[in-house]
C-alpha cells in the first residue's frame, strides 16, 4: 500500500547519525530484507511528508477494520475521499489492516 519512490545510491548523501546499538539492532530486526538503512529513510520520509502537510495516505474502504463514532476536535482530512472534516462536526475514526487510526467523514464509507 505505501511505496515511495526509490532514489539511487549513488544520487544520495552520506550521513552520520549516532544510534544506540539496541535500536539499531531492532531496526534490523524490523528491517527484514529491506534493510535497516531503507528502513530509516522510510520513516525520516514519512515524518517529513506528515510534518509538511504533504501526507495523503492511500486507503480504500477494504482497508478499513473497524469504525468508532467521533467528534472533529479540529479540522482533519477523511482518510478515503480526502473531504474536509471541520471543526465540530461528527466523523468516524477507522482502525485499518495496517494498524493505523485514521479519520473519516461519517458517509465516506457509503459510497461502497
Amino acid at each position: 500500500m505505501r511505496t515511495l519512490t526509490r532514489t539511487s545510491t549513488t544520487e544520495m548523501e552520506v550521513t552520520s547519525i549516532r544510534l544506540e546499538r539496541s535500536l539499531k539492532d531492532k531496526l534490523k530486526e524490523l528491517s527484514g530484507n529491506q534493510g535497516y538503512q531503507a528502513l530509516i529513510r522510510d520513516i525520516l520520509w514519512n515524518y517529513v511528508h506528515q510534518k509538511s502537510g504533504d501526507y495523503r495516505p492511500q486507503f480504500a474502504p477494504s482497508d478499513i477494520r473497524a469504525t468508532l463514532d467521533a467528534k472533529a476536535r479540529k479540522d482533519e482530512s477523511c482518510a478515503l475521499t480526502g473531504k474536509l472534516i471541520q471543526e465540530g462536526e461528527n466523523m468516524l475514526l477507522a482502525f485499518t489492516i495496517y494498524g493505523d487510526l485514521v479519520p473519516l467523514s461519517v458517509e465516506s464509507l457509503n459510497k461502497e
